[in-house]
């Protein structure tokens, strides 16, 4: 790996307050590995025995029920970790892992972590930290599921994208519209729909492009119906 991933992982908030010696005696000599779109990290119900680091790329959480549908639990991209609790808690993943375009990835073997945790306690610390980012983002989620319109599921959604906090801005989507619309709640006509009625905030949309004419604007689109229902929104 080079330096600017050494520092994507030393700046991560699982890792935030451990020395750079005890991290990287973490990783070892394994390396980052490649990994193509489609690709299953683990399934449901087998033995949770590492988790993972992105160091570029996406990567989707789903759990199947017994009846074959599936539900997303969350997309994570780069400079984020998945599946750590799961390494302590027990035995077995409660969800499935597919990578959703070519990625990146780090997989850091759970006897080794747990090894490290006794001797740097700072790990355990940041461990817990990042598990609680986790869960406040999965409530997050429920509360925008249950009280924005589609419309404002969206802008909230590719506000996170921009790069800018002001003006004109041109994102691509990161992975296939259909999975955006699950993650978000809704069918991918509904998505379409919803994109539709974006129009007059100046956001356009052509293929996995999106044109936005006012960052802020489509902002306080997003964040005025989060304010009057009593949810959070963070970009």
């Amino acid at each position: 790996m080079n330096e600017k991933e050494w520092d994507l992982i030393n700046s991560a908030p699982l890792f935030d307050g451990v020395p750079d010696e005890a991290v990287r005696r973490l990783i070892g000599n394994r390396g980052a590995r490649e990994y193509d779109k489609g690709v299953i990290l683990f399934q449901q119900g087998t033995p949770a025995d590492a988790f993972y680091f992105i160091l570029d790329g996406w990567v989707k959480i789903y759990r199947i029920s017994p009846r074959g549908s599936e539900t997303i639990v969350g997309v994570f991209t780069r400079g984020q970790s998945f599946a750590e609790a799961a390494i302590f808690d027990g035995a077995e993943y409660p969800v499935f892992a597919e990578v959703i375009v070519p990625s990146r990835l780090l997989c850091i073997d759970a006897k080794n972590f747990r090894r490290l945790v006794h001797e740097e306690p700072d790990l355990a610390l940041a461990m817990l930290a990042s598990c609680s980012k986790h869960l406040k983002y999965l409530v997050e989620q429920l509360e925008q599921l249950k009280r924005l319109s589609a419309p404002r599921r969206i802008a909230n959604f590719l506000v996170g994208l921009c790069q800018s906090s002001g003006g004109k801005c041109i994102v691509t989507l990161p992975y296939e519209k259909s999975l955006i619309a699950k993650r978000l709640g809704m069918q991918p006509e509904s998505f379409s729909r919803a994109m539709l009625k974006l129009r007059d905030l100046g956001v356009t949309m052509e293929r996995e492009r999106i044109a936005i004419d006012d960052i802020e604007a489509l902002r306080d689109f997003a964040g005025r119906e989060a304010e009057q229902s009593g949810v959070t929104v963070h970009l």
